[in-house]
């Protein structure tokens, strides 16, 4: 056995434990940082081809650092909406300040008040889809399809409206001619309130007209039959065209002609503009923009990102990964589908750290450390006693 391989046997020994408290030392110091995935140090012998009879050649320890990027945190709730733990499979996506693509674990996002952006404790934009009619369906191994989360860009919205109802009695004693007149109030494109008059007449023992105007412009009128019981037998509903708004649907179906006085009720749906309040999230990864009036609107839909081989991602600084070779191609879904986990607001994923894991293994790397210098320190002395032969 050469006395020098016993010297380098042992440096890579303590080479190879001060990498693994390398390792310990980065997990304990994030031990409290958002989606954190724990590393280890991971050892393989490596062998000097010897003979089978006479010296023997030490060999080498070899460290292989892997991360347990798959192992889940445990879950905390918080008291912030915007906060985000993905609970299962899958990663956030999530881009720099030069729009490079990550993907993450860290869902600790707020809103950047320069910007508008949701962004998490690394400065890393939270991706996704905008939602509503005509978006393009998102491509299942790319992420260049994505924008920003972004509620700024939605602002305050007016809904239109498009149904409305009259109900109630109208009296069956009343005289051919004999009518009442109500309004119901609805709401154009642009939000703005229009008072609609609605005239209901009695034409005949069982027929009432209701005629639906505007000032002096008439909007639209219709016949309501009752039968021998009071009850409405059609139509069922007028439409009308709304100044600068949609056609609005008045349901007829609700009325009545029974003995009694006028007790008529009309209302109709749509709302005047309100403004972004706040932001709500859905377990399948939708963003609701919350408005003034108690309402909500789907404004984006957040993807989770998946690579068939999550232990490999190559860690990059801010908490992120980028896919590499061993870990194979990105695969983008919804939350909830295929094998994907779902959203939880409110709530972030901790690190999966174990601490007392940790200082078990600096306890054990200190003590191989030190006796692979032992090792070390004995070959040197064989070596000075093999040197001192000479005098």
């Amino acid at each position: 056995m050469s006395l020098i391989g016993v010297l380098r046997t042992g440096v890579s020994g303590m080479n190879a434990q001060s990498n693994r408290i390398s390792t310990v030392a980065e997990n304990i110091q994030n031990s409290g940082t958002t989606g954190y995935k724990r590393s280890s140090a991971e050892f393989s012998s490596l062998l000097i081809e010897s003979a089978e009879s006479g010296n023997y050649n030490s060999g080498a320890v070899e460290t292989t650092v892997r991360r347990a990027v798959s192992e889940g945190g445990p879950v905390g709730f918080t008291t912030s909406k915007t906060d985000l733990a993905i609970q299962g499979n899958g990663f956030f996506v999530v881009q720099d300040a030069n729009r490079a693509p990550y993907l993450t674990r860290a869902g600790n996002f707020v809103v950047d008040g320069p910007t508008g952006n949701l962004v998490n404790a690394g400065g890393f934009t939270l991706m996704g889809y905008p939602a509503g009619p005509g978006t393009a369906a998102p491509s299942l191994n790319s992420v260049a399809d994505m924008v920003p989360v972004n509620l700024a860009s939605v602002g305050a919205q007016a809904d239109a409206s498009t149904a409305a109802t009259i109900s109630g009695n109208l009296p069956y004693g009343a005289a051919v001619g004999a009518g009442k007149k109500t309004s119901v109030v609805v709401y154009d494109n642009v939000g703005q309130a229009r008072t609609l008059d609605v005239a209901l007449t009695k034409t005949a023992a069982g027929a009432w007209s209701v005629a639906v105007s505007e000032g002096a412009a008439a909007l639209g009128a219709a016949t309501v039959s009752f039968d021998a019981d009071g009850q409405a037998i059609g139509p069922a509903s007028l439409t009308v065209q709304v100044p600068n708004g949609r056609p609005v649907a008045f349901g007829l179906a609700g009325m009545t002609q029974l003995a009694g006085d006028y007790a008529l009720k009309g209302s109709a749906d749509g709302a005047p503009p309100a403004a972004v309040t706040g932001t709500e999230f859905g377990a399948d990864g939708t963003v609701y923009a919350t408005y003034a009036d108690g309402t909500r609107k789907a404004a984006f839909k957040v993807p989770l990102a998946d690579v068939p081989s999550p232990d490999n991602l190559e860690p990059r600084a801010g908490n992120v990964f980028k896919p590499s070779t061993d870990s194979g191609d990105i695969q983008v879904g919804f939350a909830g589908l295929g094998g994907r986990g779902t959203l939880k607001a409110g709530a972030l994923e901790q690190s999966n750290v174990d601490v007392s894991t940790e200082l078990t293994a600096m306890i054990e790397s200190q003590t191989v450390y030190t006796a692979n210098s032992k090792v070390f320190m004995t070959g040197n002395e064989l070596l000075d006693t093999l040197m001192n032969l000479k005098r």
